[in-house]
């Protein structure tokens, strides 16, 4: 058998036309266009000082950990809706078992993990067993788990905002993987030998300014190192882009495809609760309406970071940097004195310009029609 010379295998590609392809083009760029933008309208702020770093730094971080499970789960060609509900849902239940009926936190954290992994799978299962679009089964999930965390907060403490765990966290093994903060003893030294900034003045005076860099950040780079490895370097990785491609074409060569979307439903719901958990140790309270419209964020982060919603096509790196834009401009917003609800209008516009971007750069270089 003879191959055509014109044969699309045999074309080479050049570097430009091959970084043109990488679905973590639009982002780097829309990143450093958030960047240099805000550095030229706020940079007197304190936004680029040590403190606003760390601030949008941590949001950041946030955004990333549910980007994170809702690229698997879009490579994988699914969506997941229930992630915001999923959110509050975890935080009630870890507010419930600890203050209301008095288990220690790390068991009602490691339950409300296993409920919502168990929620996940459910979701999974649902679609892969009806066939009907994650779509639809995901939207109903939202409205059933947040009418449940609303029922169940109502129902043991007649409100919806469930405080007192702080005092229950302290010498817990576990919250402190969640709330507690990393490298303390680091930003100590840095701050007595005079390379970090300390309070000049309150009760706090000559204390570090930052003392720490928040859990919720390694939980972030961790998860998306992770999940870079797996996308990218092992076989599963590629299960998960056949899966989302073309899952009838996967399955002829023996991809699980129903074992590997049931997992990223449960990866989704593993992020979810991460997110949650965090939450609820940062405040020390739980509140029924957490996560609201949180899903919605994750896909635009990710679709940002140049997923298709078709599936089979994404990157973590790019999810990251999405979730890293999206930071940067909320907290900039706030530095800049904006108006707070111009984040919204920001969501939007950066969704619409994402998908135009990426679909035009992918159909200019592979010559789709």
């Amino acid at each position: 058998m003879t191959i055509a010379a014109d044969d699309e295998r045999l074309k080479s590609r050049s570097r430009l036309r091959s970084a043109l392809v990488r679905p973590e083009l639009g982002s780097i760029c829309g990143a450093i266009l958030v960047f240099v933008f805000f550095f030229a309208i706020a940079r007197d702020s304190g936004m680029f000082g040590l403190q606003g770093v760390m601030n949008w730094t941590v949001v950041s971080a946030q955004f990333a950990i549910i980007a994170v499970g809702a690229c698997l789960l879009m490579i994988a060609g699914e969506f997941d809706l229930s992630v915001g509900s999923m959110i509050g849902f975890s935080g009630i239940v870890i507010a419930i078992l600890s203050v209301q009926w008095g288990w220690p936190v790390w068991s009602a954290i490691l339950v409300a993990f296993l409920v919502a992994i168990a929620i996940g799978a459910l979701n999974g299962l649902l679609v892969i067993r009806t066939g009907l679009p994650s779509f639809i089964v995901t939207l109903g999930s939202l409205y059933v788990l947040r009418g449940l965390t609303i029922w169940l907060s109502i129902l043991t403490t007649q409100q919806t905002i469930i405080g007192g765990i702080a005092p229950l966290a302290e010498g817990d093994w576990l919250a402190p993987l969640f709330g507690g903060k990393a490298f303390s003893g680091l930003f100590v030294w840095l701050a007595e030998n005079g390379w970090t900034e300390t309070y000049t003045r309150g009760t706090r005076t000559g204390q570090p300014i930052i003392d720490g860099i928040p859990m919720v950040v390694l939980w972030a780079l961790g998860l998306i190192i992770v999940a870079h490895i797996v996308l990218t370097r092992t076989r599963f990785g590629n299960w998960i882009f056949a899966s989302g491609g073309d899952a009838q074409a996967a399955r002829y060569v023996g991809v699980p495809v129903a074992r590997v979307k049931i997992l990223m439903f449960m990866t989704t719901a593993f992020c979810a609760t991460v997110f949650a958990t965090s939450q609820v140790m940062e405040f020390g309270s739980a509140a029924a309406d957490r996560g609201l419209l949180k899903e919605f964020e994750a896909i635009i982060c990710v679709v940002i970071g140049g997923a298709l919603l078709t599936g089979g096509y994404g990157s973590i790196v790019g999810a990251a940097l999405g979730a890293l834009i999206f930071g940067v401009v909320q907290q900039g917003l706030f530095f800049a004195q904006a108006e707070s609800s111009l984040f919204r209008v920001f969501l939007g516009t950066i969704l619409i310009l994402a998908v135009v971007f990426n679909t035009y750069i992918r159909r200019a270089i592979t010559g789709e029609r």
